[in-house]
């Protein structure tokens, strides 16, 4: 299609010259044609890119060969040439595609997205909707790098009590570099609320609930509060007396947990965390509850209790029992008694068939939690955040900030040298700058009631993980579904978790040991830390697109899909690595990855080399086996928990579901979490392929919402 009647040089915006490129436009209008089912056109089927292309070359021929065509003008002429073939379905994904385009180099333009931030539109979206500044009309009056800088001024203000102004400048710069180099992100209400009124910086609380009207009421008001500065809470519910159970002030009957927890998921809604993040809970009762069965069958009441995960609290004598195939007592919580006995393979099963049905409940294994518990002195722990990573004591609450793997690969070394190729000691000094700024945060921290501040300066905990672990993985050519992944994994986590503590005994030295460490296994051990937790896997969720990153340390859900972006437009995206080395080994082409996006995986694709369908294995590709060791891998070294789920596809059984909760045990993991595709009516990413019989090349493709960031198919996991 190059010949010397065409235009030899294209306008760009900012005014340079370009060679005119037939192939991209080409290349664009694929792209619309994709985000369009096929259509017929007057008896005859759509015609192909090229085809259209050749449309748009006879418009510019026609201008002459010395007339230089602007980029906006080849667009128009696009446009048209799609209204006038007929194709007003895929004129309007192209015009929205401009659209996403100009909106995305305006939005970066005015948030300041330059010098190297490379963020990507969704990125810019979220922080514009959630993160950055507005005045009181509304307006957004911040850029990223100035929040990034906001942040790190806010955090670094905790210097001035260890040092002087110097440190303080020092530090202010080096937090807000990691950030803007998106090598470390806090956890979200960190990234909103730093230096602003609010000042609440944790994600992560536990509440108590007392078995009393003041008790439970309380327990709301608190919920409350802490949902409109950006926390999530989690409860146990297992104090409560069972339904039917006397009360004595009145001499009525109780109405049990289940019907209490009800209200917290009602103020929930109302709440809504003040528009910026949606409410999530944590509901958990002991396996020994009265009311144990009304518990697990809770979700499958249609949308009961839908601003809650839940977790059954397993003990170790529960699941002995289960492997001896006998009873288990119930306790009522306040007089101590057993009121009945219950087959503990018939609980497990119907925990087991729920969480197949609805994804809930999981399984934490309290008993395990416990004897990991740092501060055994100050009592048991109960529950955990909403989705699991964070076992806390009541009124303890915790902050949260994740390393993104992906940016710590020599892009030099890739391919040839494996695991050298992460390079070790930058991820190291980040490490060691992530715990102080986390450590920090405590110090400068906001907080919501009294309680919560005593107890959360009183341990100092902090939750240090890891996200793009997907990344990472593709990036040195690793299957996730291999024993090289699970062992690098597991050497990750421990170089985390040995980083870390050095950095907690180092900052113990100049600022002192946790208050509460007397008494800690810390002083059993002899080890003199400030913190008496330093790391957790979260699940990342919104952080992650800021990063661009995979979600925490899950495998990526779609190699190619849909995204849903504004005023219903439906734009292709393919990830990164795919797309580069299919270009770089020849096998890319549009039509490819659409087939990719229908069928939700590219294993057993024709086309495709063997060793790029193992590197780029899928959630729903991976056994629960592997998903559940990927976890176990993490967990060996990891003080908090793991947030990890195991994703099903909508084949799996009930019975597949049980072998997953009793292998998370015997495997080491504090708890463990299950999600069969199509479980539940809300999903942020869809996969029609798996849900409907008939032919991949007339289904349509996996679609994600907007904000979809890589992680469970189901909102309330990636909170």
């Amino acid at each position: 299609m190059s010949d010397q009647t065409l235009p030899q040089w294209v306008r760009k915006r900012e005014g340079a010259l370009v060679p005119f490129d037939p192939g991209r436009i080409e290349s664009a209008i694929q792209r619309a044609l994709d985000a369009t089912p096929p259509l017929e056109v007057e008896g005859r089927v759509t015609p192909s890119a090229r085809t259209l292309t050749q449309d748009v070359i006879d418009v510019l021929r026609r201008r002459g060969p010395d007339h230089v065509p602007s980029v906006e003008e080849i667009q128009d002429i696009v446009e048209e040439t799609l209204i006038h073939r007929g194709l007003t379905a895929a004129a309007k994904a192209y015009i929205l595609y401009r659209h996403r385009r100009a909106s995305l180099r305006e939005a970066k333009a005015l948030f300041g997205v330059r010098n190297g931030l490379k963020l990507s539109l969704n990125a810019v979206r979220v922080l514009e909707r959630r993160y950055l500044l507005r005045d009181d009309q509304g307006h957004v009056i911040e850029t990223p790098a100035g929040m990034f800088e906001r942040v790190g001024h806010a955090v670094a203000e905790a210097e001035l009590r260890y040092g002087g102004e110097a440190d303080r400048r020092e530090w202010e710069e080096r937090f807000a570099a990691a950030m803007s180099a998106l090598d470390f992100l806090p956890n979200s209400p960190t990234l909103m609320n730093a230096g602003t009124r609010l000042g609440q910086l944790s994600a992560c609380f536990v509440l108590p609930v007392e078995d009393s009207m003041d008790g439970i009421f309380g327990a709301l008001h608190r919920m409350a509060r802490i949902h409109q500065t950006g926390g999530g809470t989690g409860f146990s519910f297992s104090r409560l007396r069972p339904r039917g159970d006397i009360v004595g002030s009145t001499h009525g009957v109780a109405s049990g947990p289940v019907s209490f927890m009800s209200i917290f998921d009602v103020a929930t809604e109302v709440v809504k965390q003040g528009g910026k993040r949606r409410g999530a809970n944590m509901g958990v009762l002991r396996v020994d509850h009265p009311n144990i069965v009304e518990f697990i069958k809770a979700k499958t009441r249609g949308n009961f209790l839908r601003n809650f995960n839940l977790s059954v609290a397993v003990t170790d004598e529960f699941l002995r029992a289960v492997r001896e195939d006998r009873d288990y007592p119930l306790i009522n919580p306040r007089t101590g008694a057993e009121v009945q006995r219950l087959s503990a393979r018939g609980i497990l099963d119907l925990c087991a068939n729920a969480a197949w049905e609805t994804g809930d409940p999981g399984l934490i294994f309290i008993d395990v939690i416990n004897r990991h518990n740092p501060t055994p002195h100050l009592g048991p722990i109960e529950a955990t955040n909403p989705c699991g990573e964070l076992p806390l004591l009541p009124y303890e609450s915790c902050n949260l900030g994740s390393i993104n793997l992906a940016r710590f690969v020599d892009a030099t070394r890739t391919g040839q040298e494996g695991v050298e190729a992460i390079q070790w000691e930058r991820l190291r000094q980040t490490v060691h700058l992530a715990v102080r700024f986390l450590d920090d945060v405590i110090d400068v921290n906001r907080y919501v009631l009294p309680e919560i501040e005593l107890m959360t300066r009183g341990n100092r905990k902090i939750g240090l993980g890891l996200m793009g672990f997907a990344d990472l993985l593709i990036k040195l050519g690793i299957p996730y579904d291999s024993e090289e992944a699970r062992a690098l994994a597991e050497r990750l986590m421990r170089f985390l978790s040995e980083e870390g503590r050095r950095a907690s005994m180092s900052l113990a030295e100049q600022r002192g040991v946790f208050p509460n460490w007397k008494g800690s296994i810390w002083e059993g051990k002899g080890m003199r830390v400030r913190n008496a937790t330093v790391t957790t896997i979260a699940p990342t969720g919104t952080i992650s697109i800021i990063a661009g990153c995979s979600s925490g340390i899950e495998p990526i859900f779609a190699v190619s899909f849909v995204r849903n972006v504004m005023e219903g437009a439906r734009l292709l995206e393919v990830q990164p690595d795919f797309e580069r080395i299919a270009r770089e080994r020849g096998f890319y082409t549009s039509e490819r990855m659409m087939t990719i996006a229908r069928r939700g995986s590219v294993r057993g694709l024709a086309g495709i080399p063997e060793d790029v369908q193992r590197i780029f294995a899928t959630a729903f590709d991976i056994s629960p086996g592997d998903h559940v060791r990927v976890q176990a891998a993490f967990q060996k070294y990891c003080d908090n928990s793991v947030s990890k789920t195991v994703n099903l596809p909508a084949s799996a059984t009930p019975e597949t579901v049980r072998k997953i909760f009793l292998l998370a045990y015997e495997l080491g993991c504090k708890g463990v979490t299950v999600y069969r595709y199509g479980s539940r009516a809300e999903q942020v990413l869809t996969f029609p392929a798996m849900a409907e019989k008939a032919p991949a090349d007339l289904l349509e493709p996996a679609t994600a919402s907007a904000e979809y960031a890589g992680g469970c198919p189901e909102p309330q996991c990636i909170y």
